[in-house]
């Protein structure tokens, strides 16, 4: 499947929301350059909640100018009026405009070819308190990794500006180290 093209260029830097990061995320959001992108999550609040919360940080994020990404079902994403949709590659279908897959290995990154994706989060590069149990890619297991990538390898896992500047990659994602 050929992928799609993007009326918005993907952002470099993104924040993904999580229950950790919660209370900062309005600040997080306005402190971050204009056109980073913003993936909601927050999968411990019931429905209402979520879709209340998501409401309130969308309007940051675009009076910020970010992009705003919903984690959740294609048909979600429509009706919230996100810009696009965040998940494993079996599950972010045809649907908003921007799909950005989640991959841990190459069977995912296959996937996500396979879907044609509009970019992969590919995850975790460090350690992360997000997975504590999970095997870091590293350095060198990532940059291979994303080689087989037919799109835009968005890195995540124990990122901070550092950690960024280390991996020599240009786009990349964090849940703490942003917030």
């Amino acid at each position: 499947m050929p992928r799609r093209q993007t009326r918005e260029p993907l952002p470099d830097l993104w924040l993904l929301s999580d229950v950790r990061n919660d209370a900062r995320l309005e600040q997080a959001l306005r402190a971050l350059p204009r056109g980073s992108g913003f993936v909601f999550r927050h999968y411990h609040l019931a429905p209402e909640a979520r879709r209340r919360r998501f409401d309130d940080l969308a309007k940051i994020a675009r009076e910020c100018g970010h992009a705003v990404i919903l984690s959740g079902t294609p048909g979600e994403a429509e009706r919230w009026g996100a810009g696009g949709l965040y998940g494993p590659p079996g599950g972010i279908g045809p649907g908003p405009a921007l799909r950005i897959a989640t991959a841990h290995g190459r069977a995912e990154i296959e996937a996500a070819n396979a879907i044609g994706a509009d970019a992969v989060m590919l995850s975790p590069v460090f350690a992360t308190r997000s997975h504590p149990d999970a095997q870091a890619l590293g350095l060198e297991r990532f940059h291979v990794l994303a080689t087989l990538a037919q799109m835009p390898v968005i890195a995540l896992g124990g990122m901070t500006p550092v950690r960024a500047q280390e991996l020599g990659w240009p786009r990349w994602a964090a849940i703490d180290g942003l917030s």
